[in-house]
């Protein structure tokens, strides 16, 4: 198994400093360990580090973070390029997506799996060595995160999506629209072995019939009226990366025939020319619609649906995701406060009844540009039920008419105790949290 490169670890618990050390010698080609970052600066002037995993409290008695957010400030002044990962024992997601804002590639949360620990540290170093053979060269700032989130289906989409995007195999993601189907086909081309190369996007159903030849395989020059120049198609510009059918399900059943004959063959002919070119790409395919229900409707041809459908993925919709609504709205909230140039922003807790009562049927997209639209037209820093902008009738109960929020959640709790006999992890799975986040409520709620 071949390591990565040098990781230097920060943390003042000796403990976390030995565990972490022993588990990423098996990964890594060296492992620095310090208990104060004090020569941090000088340890990565002399160390050149692929990662660095960040402690973001030092000082005892303080957990704000804000000394985690000092040295990283310090680090992206010796080396900018270099990724971070923040480590602390409270999940908190404000601090996190500040964190990140910031310059750090990502967090983790003691207590910590190990194998999601070693696989965050491992995606942070290739990307820096990626990053170093491509010049550097990154995504735009503005290409849309993956939200993950902490609920069950999203984790178990995960360990899934870790076992196959290192595979060639095809992959039709379904999920509702605004589900974030084309993110999770970045986070498989970035996961995959092809991420040196890039990942391409069609949008199949807005191809008209007359221009589908020459989109997806090209055209030579005066193959016919306006072609001026040869120009090669999605699947020759994809050799060697992925290319992504965005709604393929509304491709019309005369152009899924051409589709199939080049996914079988893999090599395409451009307009005008006699030519065979071999692609070699990774297929993702996407859509909304209910395809084997079109098969039997005869509006999608069912070989096609095999060749395309080698792994199947679904994405839940928001409203199946239980908490994870809650980090959406924490994380679109500090980006459009951030972009406007608004102060510290907050959610009236009306609001945030109102938000969770909602059904979301534009899913993340929806919810996005809802919080977006809140953060423009609220006049004061806290976004009240009115700057919430959507179709459904919602009124706020009031304390007469239910329980108080927080006594509820706290019953839920201490039930869920009480059947699992005290078992805190069976506890959460009962109530579609993660153990962190029980743990978390737990700690609120003592007196």
């Amino acid at each position: 198994m071949s390591k990565s490169g040098t990781i230097i670890i920060v943390d003042d618990n000796k403990g976390v400093l030995t565990a972490v050390q022993i588990l990423l010698k098996n990964y890594f080609s060296k492992v620095v360990t310090l208990s104060s970052p004090v020569t941090l600066t000088t340890a990565i002037r002399e160390e050149t580090p692929e990662v660095v995993l960040l402690d973001m409290n030092f000082t005892s008695g303080i957990n704000t973070g804000n000394e985690g957010l000092f040295w990283l400030h310090e680090i992206k002044k010796v080396r900018r390029e270099l990724p971070v990962v923040l480590f602390t024992a409270y999940a908190d997601i404000d601090l996190a997506i500040r964190g990140i804002k910031e310059g750090a590639s990502d967090f983790i949360v003691k207590p910590w799996n190990n194998q999601k620990l070693v696989e965050t540290l491992q995606a942070a170093a290739s990307s820096a060595q990626q990053g170093r053979k491509t010049g550097n060269k990154k995504e735009p700032v503005n290409t849309p995160a993956l939200y993950w989130g902490e609920s069950k289906s999203m984790q178990q989409l995960r360990t899934l999506i870790e076992k196959v995007a290192s595979t060639d195999a095809n992959i039709l993601i379904t999920g509702e629209n605004g589900t974030g189907k084309e993110m999770l086909a970045r986070e498989i081309h970035r996961l995959s072995s092809r991420n040196t190369r890039q990942l391409l996007s069609v949008d199949m159903g807005a191809i008209s019939e007359s221009l589908f030849e020459s989109e997806l395989f090209g055209h030579e020059r005066g193959a016919f009226t306006d072609a001026y120049e040869s120009r090669p198609g999605k699947f020759e510009a994809a050799n060697g990366g992925s290319l992504f059918m965005d709604e393929i399900g509304n491709l019309p059943l005369a152009l899924q025939a051409k589709l199939l004959t080049v996914l079988q063959n893999r090599n395409i002919t451009r307009i005008g020319s006699n030519k065979v070119i071999p692609v070699d790409i990774r297929l993702i395919s996407a859509t909304n619609k209910d395809i084997p229900e079109m098969i039997k409707e005869g509006l999608f041809r069912e070989d096609l649906f095999y060749r395309i459908n080698t792994i199947h993925l679904e994405i839940p919709p928001l409203r199946e995701r239980g908490d994870d609504l809650l980090l959406f709205i924490d994380a679109f909230l500090h980006r459009f406060a951030s972009k406007y140039q608004r102060p510290e922003m907050r959610m009236h807790e009306q609001t945030i009844e109102k938000l969770r009562s909602y059904h979301w049927p534009g899913n993340i997209r929806e919810l996005q540009h809802t919080i977006e639209k809140a953060v423009i037209l609220c006049e004061s820093n806290v976004i009240r039920p009115k700057d919430i902008l959507v179709k459904q009738t919602w009124k706020p109960q009031t304390v007469q008419a239910v329980p108080n929020l927080e006594e509820v959640e706290r019953q839920a709790i201490e039930t869920a105790i009480l059947q699992n006999n005290g078992n805190l992890t069976a506890a959460a799975e009962q109530l579609g949290i993660s153990r962190q986040t029980l743990y978390n409520k737990l700690k609120r709620f003592k007196p």
